[in-house]
């Protein structure tokens, strides 16, 4: 008798980082995102201990986007044994090759500073792993078009299909002999102003599905307005607003809107800086993928020539010290490292600015603290005030609000046999379980970490 098929979840149980889910049926094992954890220190501590396999059985790792919660513990794997390639989509590797050496980056000087200060319990702190281990997952990625199957392991075949969450952003239907797994992937909306919405869901016998915001309904005020309203109330009393905004996605959209806001002399004609490198190379991976997103090759332009780039270490330096109304956005989205930090000591005490957050903020960041009310928070090992306003415009986000990710749910009439919630705070995900049950119908749980599902 044949073994049934399994699917372990490794991450994004009960929690929005960490996504990976492992399918194993008969001799294949096929890894779908492989992703960090983030946000507060237990989650976080988990990058650090082995997964119960080794990375050397997977026959397949697949992505279904760039963001560093469904990629970033792939130089782990490929470092600790995995010899297989790692497909996704040209927009993910193209973004991929941006960010995680970045990461890798980032998380050696974690470690650099924290051996210098003296504030690690280890003796010498080590990054989890280091830019040469990410550009070395970086040589294993392998693209692939959307909406055309792909053997990547005996018997098993991946299918990308657009999302709608960032660019490259894919659904994957795995099909394989005892039946077929849908991964939604991030979900993006059905109206976001620079990307594509999500193609339809595909039947499948099982599903998961992610509920970041499983349990709301984002603001209907058309992003612009809001927008414009925070810029304008800022500017009239000199202040400065600060949007620690993801390298990718938002830092994107928010440029698109800065410029048509301008346009229309909806805003004042203050100077707006782009302080990441990062984010300066994913824009202009926008004319390459123009069939993702909604943009003309002249709008594209108009983005990027929004902002003045500031790529230089001193030259980002120089804005703590400019005076006046300017817009400045700067990695990281949630203000967990990157530019943003050494702007935000400089700019959180002044009642006069704002901090602008524009995307999901994780439990355990400082965006989440600051959403929270908090009047302090720490930055490179000392207390800072935070007298700025702070400010979130949840309508700017990439994720598909509950309504949203219900109408995706029901663009197919086939019910799966078995939904799991994943990728959402606990709130979220059984909030949206209560509603695909109560309005679908459907046979559906919220899995735990490391729960090992018969599920074909």
């Amino acid at each position: 008798m044949a073994k049934p098929a399994t699917l372990a979840f490794y991450g994004a149980t009960n929690t929005v980082t960490g996504s990976k889910y492992l399918f194993s049926h008969r001799d294949a094992q096929v890894m779908i995102d492989c992703g960090l954890f983030q946000g507060y220190k237990q989650l976080r501590l988990r990058n650090w201990r082995p997964l119960p396999f080794k990375p050397s059985s997977l026959d397949a790792i697949a992505l279904t986007h760039a963001h560093i919660d469904h990629s970033g513990y792939l130089p782990i794997m490929i470092r600790d044994g995995y010899a297989g390639k790692v497909t996704c989509t040209g927009g993910t590797s193209e973004l991929c090759a941006l960010l995680l050496p970045d990461s890798g980056r980032l998380h050696e000087l974690d470690a650099e500073y924290a051996n210098r200060k003296g504030f690690s319990r280890h003796t010498p702190a080590l990054p989890l792993y280091t830019e040469a281990d990410a550009r070395a997952a970086v040589e294993r990625l392998a693209e692939v078009p959307f909406d055309k199957p792909i053997e990547v392991a005996p018997d098993v075949t991946l299918e990308f299909r657009a999302a709608g969450h960032i660019l490259g952003a894919s659904s994957i239907l795995l099909r394989s002999t005892g039946g077929t797994v849908l991964f939604s992937g991030d979900l993006g909306r059905p109206n976001d102003p620079l990307m594509r919405p999500p193609a339809p869901r595909v039947a499948s016998d099982v599903l998961i599905v992610e509920s970041t915001y499983g349990d709301r309904k984002h603001d209907t005020t058309p992003p612009d307005q809001a927008l414009a309203e925070v810029i304008n109330r800022t500017a009239a009393r000199d202040g400065a607003v600060i949007i620690p905004a993801f390298a990718v996605g938002r830092t994107q959209l928010l440029l698109l809107l800065i410029d048509r806001l301008k346009a229309a002399k909806k805003i004042p004609d203050i100077p707006v800086f782009l302080d990441s490198p990062m984010a300066i190379a994913a824009t202009s991976t926008y004319y390459r993928h123009r069939h993702n997103h909604r943009l003309t090759e002249e709008e594209c332009k108009h983005m990027c020539k929004a902002s003045r780039y500031v790529r230089d270490v001193e030259d980002s330096k120089a804005l703590d010290k400019r005076e006046g109304p300017m817009i400045l956005l700067s990695a990281s989205g949630m203000a967990t490292g990157g530019r943003v930090v050494h702007h935000l000591k400089k700019f959180a005490p002044d009642p006069r600015n704002t901090i602008l957050f524009a995307g999901y903020q994780a439990g355990g960041t400082r965006g989440a603290a600051m959403l929270g009310g908090a009047k302090q928070i720490k930055l490179h090992g000392r207390h800072v005030a935070v007298n700025a306003e702070v400010v979130a415009l949840h309508m700017l986000s990439a994720h598909a609000d509950a309504d949203e990710i219900l109408a995706w749910l029901r663009t197919c009439p086939d019910a799966p046999r078995r939904t799991y919630v994943t990728h959402g705070e606990p709130e979220a995900a059984d909030n949206l379980r209560r509603r695909i049950a109560d309005e679908l119908g459907w046979d559906v749980c919220v899995p735990d970490y490391c729960d090992v599902e018969h599920v074909l």
